[in-house]
């Protein structure tokens, strides 16, 4: 039997080596600590990769820090030999800070930025650390999916699903208006579940596909990241922004290629949003704005926008467009490309 690095719990108060981790976690939370909670008992589940878990707090009084459930979750973590930190971190500089922060304090050789209210379900670490293993891309990630969406099915917005072929993972150039940017429904609801279910993949498949970007859960070669500058761009951006995440894997797909893994094993609490003001975009930042013509994706400013549809105003689904269940059956021409 192959030992795991997840020690069990009649092991929890017997000293142990220390094991260096092979994955960073980096969770950039502020105020959703019942959320974080849930999102801290998902990593305890998980037996490989040996991980660590660093969480950014920016919650007003450092709730984190005091929280019962994550306080609760925070200690198995620990006594299951995963390092845990815990890092108040104000005053609030926008969602690129705050990730440019969390990546600096890695050591790993590869680093999961999670959002602070994704669940993964047993063996999803193990499954995305292989893929990156096997792609040798800059990065792979799960679309997190909505499951009050399971019902929805929507064959329409998976018509540009494409898997990888044999020549591999390769670098691709994405930009608003451009032929990989049309990928961006793939994501919404639940549609990686209905791809995953009706493709007759099993549990442990990891089938890499392209994409647009993926949020939420992305596994990082972390050389690969910090080559490609991280998140460097944050002090030209304003403290209410989106879309971060989509300019750093931009900048690393342009070199290193970056791939969605199915079947996703992902799942998004559908908490409310943090992030209220998406007027701007990183990605036109950093890259300038493209014209994608009548046709194309484009946005007027301040429009809410999310990649997955919503089960109610408030909630937050990093897939990010946001349409009401009638409007999920219809291509939107305008769309931004936010984060969190």
């Amino acid at each position: 039997m192959t030992a795991i690095s997840r020690r069990g719990a009649a092991h929890w108060a017997a000293p142990a080596a220390r094991v260096a981790p092979a994955v960073d976690v980096l969770i950039p939370s502020a105020g959703r600590t019942s959320a974080l909670a849930v999102t801290l008992a998902g990593l305890a589940a998980q037996d490989d990769p040996a991980f660590r878990v660093v969480v950014s707090d920016q919650s007003d009084g450092g709730a984190a820090s005091s929280d019962p459930a994550v306080q609760a979750m925070v200690r198995v973590l620990r006594a299951q030999g995963r390092p845990v930190d815990v890092l108040p971190h104000l005053p609030r500089r926008g969602m690129a800070e705050q990730r440019q922060f969390l990546l600096e304090q890695a050591r790993a050789p590869r680093v999961l930025f999670l959002d602070d209210d994704v669940w993964l379900e047993p063996d999803a670490l193990a499954r995305l650390d292989a893929a990156l293993s096997e792609t040798g891309c800059g990065f792979v990630g799960y679309a997190v999916q909505g499951l009050s969406y399971l019902p929805d099915v929507r064959p329409h917005e998976r018509t540009t699903f494409e898997p990888w072929g044999p020549e591999g993972v390769r670098p691709e150039r994405i930009r608003r208006g451009s032929p990989g940017f049309d990928r961006w429904p793939l994501h919404n609801a639940a549609n990686l579940a209905h791809e995953a279910a009706e493709r007759g993949l099993a549990d442990d498949d990891r089938l890499a596909y392209r994409i647009a970007w993926v949020g939420g859960c992305v596994l990082f070669d972390r050389q690969a990241l910090e080559t490609a500058g991280g998140f460097d761009f944050w002090p030209r951006l304003p403290v209410a922004h989106a879309g971060e995440d989509v300019a750093a894997q931009w900048r690393v797909m342009e070199t290193r290629g970056g791939a969605g893994v199915l079947p996703s094993g992902a799942v998004h609490l559908e908490a409310p949003t943090t992030i209220v003001d998406r007027r701007v975009e990183a990605t036109d930042v950093v890259f300038g704005r493209s014209q994608a013509g009548p046709d194309g994706p484009d946005t007027e400013r301040g429009e809410k926008d999310e990649r997955h549809p919503e089960p109610d105003s408030g909630a937050e689904v990093p897939g990010r467009h946001r349409l009401s269940r009638e409007q999920g059956g219809h291509r939107r021409l305008g769309t931004e490309v936010g984060s969190r």
